[in-house]
């Protein structure tokens, strides 16, 4: 890639930053607006001679973002087809360790095994989590006059381990004074496939609900019960469908259902960007693979205010260093502005995610800088 153009690119994402403070993290997106809609801000990508075909695959909480950044960063690179699998966290793994896509989307970051695995994939360097997607997780159900109920982490855990199976149970009405609840049954709704969104819900169950939950974390669900949807999509389909249903998906598809406003401290807090971005605040590196690997681990019983501990910090995996110059330029480009100050404030609007504060864009973009010029070499 032409040296020139790529330090274009990267002063045009740096000088973009300021925009990020201006930007409001509560643009809470429309769910029924188009997401590959380009807006203005989306126009001035930065372009490139970049060309070929792209393929990533991964988590489907980035799916809204990801076709806007697709549609914005391809209208200035008119020579390059990105393609985006929204196939789940751990299938996207699987695909990215596996050689079959050049990065992957995960809302959980590489395992111990993983990390080995991605030594064979990548060369000795072996593979990194980048952040790039800041969301909420939304604890959302179907009861017809219901916007929002008060939930404290054991409640939630009780419900989705089949404890609570009533939605006019005593602990429920407790914490809701006031509200008519039905003596209707709770059917619960997870995911069907390996998700990093459940691992990041079920660690929140784990670490906050004083262990009502007496399970580990993991992208797989734990139980047997109630009802399962492929994806983030098959989840809302089922909750939108199903009066009495609860469940968990990615706080930009859970419009139109009702929302559990979670115990944090003193206070309940219903599922929002800004929610999001404070608890990713309060959120300590993992510190796994070298300084360049910026997995983070979040506090789930943060009691700051304001802040939704059930949220996720959905991440890009890519090599460290790849063979083909060509595949490092496409990736690292691309990823650059996903990472932008810019690209931020587009998944904000259309996908209603937190942007990463200022200095951890310009991290991410400088690692990814490094990444292509040690790359194909």
């Amino acid at each position: 890639m032409n040296l020139a153009l790529r330090s274009g690119a990267v002063a045009s994402a740096a000088a973009l930053t300021l925009l990020l403070s201006a930007c409001s993290a509560s643009n809470e997106a429309d769910p029924t607006t188009e997401a590959a809609t380009t807006t203005d801000a989306a126009t001035s990508a930065p372009a490139t001679t970049l060309s070929g075909e792209l393929n990533g695959a991964g988590a489907s909480t980035q799916d809204t973002a990801m076709q806007a950044w697709r549609a914005a960063f391809q209208e200035q690179n008119p020579d390059l087809t990105i393609n985006y699998d929204p196939v789940g966290s751990g299938g996207g793994r699987t695909a990215f360790l596996d050689g079959s896509v050049a990065w992957a989307g995960s809302d959980a970051a590489l395992s111990e095994d993983e990390y080995a695995l991605a030594v064979d994939r990548c060369g000795a360097d072996g593979a990194i989590n980048l952040p790039m997607y800041i969301s909420a997780i939304a604890i959302a159900f179907n009861l017809e006059g219901i916007d929002t109920l008060n939930m404290d982490a054991a409640t939630v855990a009780n419900i989705f381990d089949g404890k609570i199976t009533m939605w006019n149970d005593a602990a429920i009405a407790a914490q809701n004074e006031g509200v008519e609840l039905p003596a209707t049954a709770i059917t619960i709704v997870h995911r069907s496939d390996e998700s990093g969104t459940t691992k990041n819900f079920t660690d929140y169950l784990a670490k906050a609900s004083d262990g009502a939950w007496p399970y580990d974390a993991s992208g797989d669900w734990a139980n047997s019960l109630g009802e399962s949807g492929q994806g983030t999509s098959g989840v809302k389909q089922i909750l939108t469908d199903t009066p009495g249903t609860i469940g968990y998906l990615d706080s930009s598809q859970a419009g139109g259902l009702g929302a559990v406003a979670v115990k944090v401290g003193d206070e309940y807090v219903v599922h929002s960007a800004e929610g999001a971005a404070a608890a990713f605040d309060a959120a300590a590196p993992a510190g796994v693979n070298g300084d360049n690997d910026l997995a983070f681990k979040i506090d789930r019983t943060t009691s700051a205010a304001g802040a939704y501990p059930v949220m996720l910090a959905s991440y890009v995996i890519v090599c460290q260093t790849y063979d083909d110059a060509e595949v490092a330029a496409n990736v690292t480009s691309f990823l650059e502005y996903t990472a932008s100050a810019e690209g931020q404030t587009l998944a904000a609007e259309q996908a209603g995610s937190a942007p990463m504060s200022p200095a951890l864009s310009e991290k991410v973009v400088a690692i990814l800088e490094g990444i292509a010029a040690n790359s194909g070499v």
